[in-house]
């Protein structure tokens, strides 16, 4: 290896003007070993059981986006009619009437005027179920503070300069698990930790007020100091690099990939500004990155747009996306929904999220209340389950045809009840 780089650097002298500066020719070097690993394609090949993981958080998180609206309303009561028209930003592929149907335990309904001398028609507001459920997400916010502030403190410790645009960091509040007051409650309740500051383009950024070393190791590091600490054995830093059964790469490809993992590992804490952009350290740096803030999420995947809006700050390239099908042992790209999503494979066990985060708590109660008032539609109606399944789904149409995951789904809720856990 050393005597093709020296032939390499003496053919690099031939064609190179006494002009340029020696630096100039290893800056050539790296340019084109950069551009060998770069320009090798590894071709994207589906993970249906990751696909599926995204698709089950649908129910959730459409539920999540309809009870914030009316919980914004003035009094948090709103006519049914008002989201009816907030359908298509809400992305409800019901009318308002049948979501409201499918979901009892959410919402009661009466009937009220809009204006004293108009006519009657039917208000939502949130149910004493719902009440309940927001007093318990309270709770679990409460309990697992610290880890939101540990999270916020980490995204600014890898940040450039250690600030973020306080617009980003609302924009990815549930990304990561947030609250929904956390700028105005939680980051003043700490101000040895952050502070608000202006900006020469007018915004409000988050700045990092104190470097906390307990915050600077990253999933990486930790997992290597407790396996030494189990084994006795000093372990080096690493990624979990495996495909799923039934995937491949090239033989090209999996030299690149043993020499790439066998690089020391570059903690995303670290400070990055002297890593040559175009250099395999930096894509090292970026891919620890990328690493950290998906561990960090809460269902250790990002939609990759809105990874994309922190590339500035985490000194990210242009064509970071690249990076989760070059290294498709580490992530996977999911396309589902016409969105790229960009997942961490060593989170997931068969499609299933084995590596929980604490705030999850609270999407798990959510489910239990949405399933609760589903089996509770099938007991108090003459619609078989099947057509109470298919309702939920958002696919009701009147068919009487029963589809195969449907029956699964009822049999799967019966469980859910029996236990009293969903997940």
């Amino acid at each position: 290896m050393l005597q093709n780089s020296h032939k390499a650097i003496t053919f690099f002298n031939t064609i190179i003007p006494p002009k340029f500066p020696p630096n100039s020719i290893f800056r050539v070097w790296n340019l084109l070993q950069c551009a060998s690993f770069c320009n090798l394609k590894v071709h994207w090949r589906k993970d249906e059981k990751l696909d599926e993981s995204i698709r089950a958080e649908k129910k959730w998180r459409l539920c999540a986006r309809v009870v914030k609206e009316v919980l914004n309303e003035p009094g948090q009561v709103m006519p049914l009619c008002y989201l009816e028209k907030r359908r298509e930003r809400l992305k409800l592929n019901v009318t308002a009437k049948i979501f409201i149907d499918q979901n009892p335990l959410l919402f009661d309904t009466y009937f009220d005027r809009i204006r004293p001398k108009s006519d009657s028609v039917t208000f939502i507001k949130p149910s004493e179920s719902l009440r309940r459920f927001l007093e318990e997400e309270e709770r679990i916010f409460a309990e697992n503070e610290m880890l939101i502030v540990s999270k916020i403190c980490k995204m600014l410790m890898m940040a450039k300069n250690r600030v973020i645009n306080v617009e980003k960091l609302v924009h990815v509040k549930r990304e990561f698990g947030f609250p929904n007051d956390f700028l105005s409650k939680l980051i003043p309740k700490y101000p040895n930790y952050f502070k608000f500051v202006g900006g020469f383009d007018e915004k409000s950024y988050l700045e990092l007020v104190s470097w906390e070393p307990e915050f600077a190791k990253s999933v990486i590091m930790l997992k290597a100091e407790e396996e030494e600490r189990l084994t006795g054995i000093r372990v080096r830093p690493s990624f979990d690099w495996k495909l799923p059964p039934g995937f491949y790469i090239k033989k090209g490809m999996r030299e690149w990939v043993r020499d790439w993992m066998e690089m020391p590992y570059i903690n995303p804490y670290d400070d990055a500004s002297h890593l040559d952009s175009s250099s395999r350290e930096k894509e090292k740096r970026m891919v620890g990155v990328l690493h950290e803030l998906l561990s960090l999420s809460l269902f250790k995947r990002i939609p990759v747009p809105i990874l994309g809006k922190f590339s500035e700050d985490y000194r990210l390239s242009n064509a970071f996306s690249s990076v989760f099908t070059r290294h498709s042992g580490i992530f996977y790209m999911s396309l589902k929904g016409g969105i790229e999503t960009a997942v961490l494979r060593e989170a997931y066990k068969g499609g299933v999220l084995v590596d929980r985060d604490p705030l999850l708590e609270i999407k798990d109660n959510t489910l239990k209340l949405v399933y609760h008032g589903v089996t509770s539609e099938y007991r108090n109606s003459n619609a078989t389950p099947c057509e109470i399944l298919a309702m939920d789904d958002g696919v009701w149409e009147g068919q009487s045809d029963c589809k195969p995951n449907a029956l699964f789904n009822i049999v799967a809720l019966k469980t859910v009840l029996q236990k009293g856990s969903f997940l």
